[in-house]
């Protein structure tokens, strides 16, 4: 099953406070610390390495508040904590409290791995019991066979790249947690006389817009005043500009959503960032909104335009 996850068994969250928790395992090799990584960007407490005798007590303790400023838990466990009879009882311990856990297996096959063993150079842990590398993939595969069959997702990450690993993660929890989208969306509105924002991922010209700083009575105002907007947008090819860059930014946050990304920064900006781009990010946060993203609004230059 090369390149490709599987989603087996019914969808549990974790009980015990409510707080979602994950137990990342696998073989060595397959990706779990970047796994890891995933869950710590999406808002986890995540630990690699805890032994598994120690991982009820501290979900319990977590799961009763100590976890509010986490979305949820992610543990790694593998063949270095010790017996496998550990997790597996760690599992029963944690049901027996109510918690139940999803499990997560990463894999690849044998030749796969032994490429990137040798790419990186590290030792595969089961060789300090004097395997060579080989023999180690194969034993270390036997003894986590009884969790690759509990297993609730299996990822194989044979012909994944990073980017590919974190897509599928956020795919898998996301929709087992009942989340549509994580793109956090920041709209930025600025004057380019005082500099475009760093952190843009897509920057919008508006200084062709009607100007309200030239009309005496609209000047002192700013885009988020009505009369302003409705000066902005007076012209019908102003109006047919707002329909299609609205309907282009509609478009685009759902690829971006798909790729993975965690966040998506849009600047637009005019001559001073007071009128014309405070006037488009307000509509634009307005039509957002009420949609399943994040979104952010901030007027970077509105006192200085």
């Amino acid at each position: 099953m090369e390149g490709q996850s599987e989603d087996r068994k019914e969808n549990t969250p974790a009980a015990g406070g409510g707080i979602p928790v994950c137990i990342v395992t696998g073989l060595s090799g397959a990706g779990k610390s970047t796994v890891l990584r995933v869950f710590e960007d999406m808002g986890f407490f995540t630990v690699d390495g805890l032994p598994a005798s120690l991982a009820p007590d501290m979900i319990r303790l977590l799961s009763r508040g100590g976890a509010v400023a986490f979305a949820g838990i992610a543990l790694g466990m593998d063949v270095r904590q010790g017996d496998l009879l550990d997790i597996e009882q760690t599992l029963v311990r944690l049901s027996s409290y109510g918690i139940h856990p999803r499990l997560l297996f990463v894999t690849a096959d044998a030749a796969v791995l032994m490429r990137r063993y040798a790419a990186t150079r590290r030792p595969h842990p089961l060789e300090r019991e004097g395997m060579g590398l080989e023999a180690a993939l194969e034993t270390e595969r036997q003894r986590l066979s009884p969790l690759l069959n509990m297993a609730d997702i299996i990822l194989d990450t044979a012909s994944f790249s990073i980017h590919d690993l974190r897509r599928a993660v956020q795919q898998h929890w996301g929709e087992t947690q009942g989340l549509r989208h994580r793109l956090k969306v920041n709209l930025i509105s600025f004057g380019f006389k005082y500099g475009v924002p760093k952190e843009a991922d897509f920057v919008f010209d508006l200084r062709f817009l009607p100007n309200p700083y030239f009309v005496e009575v609209l000047r002192p105002l700013s885009g988020r005043d009505a009369a302003v907007r409705e000066y902005v947008f007076s012209q019908p090819w102003a109006q047919e500009f707002r329909t299609g860059l609205f309907s282009f930014i509609q478009s685009l946050l759902p690829l971006c959503d798909a790729d993975g990304r965690y966040r998506l920064s849009i600047a637009v900006g005019c001559t001073g960032g007071r009128h014309r781009s405070v006037s488009v990010a307000e509509e634009l946060y307005r039509l957002l909104q009420h949609s399943d993203y994040s979104i952010s609004l901030e007027h970077r230059h509105l006192e200085l335009g």
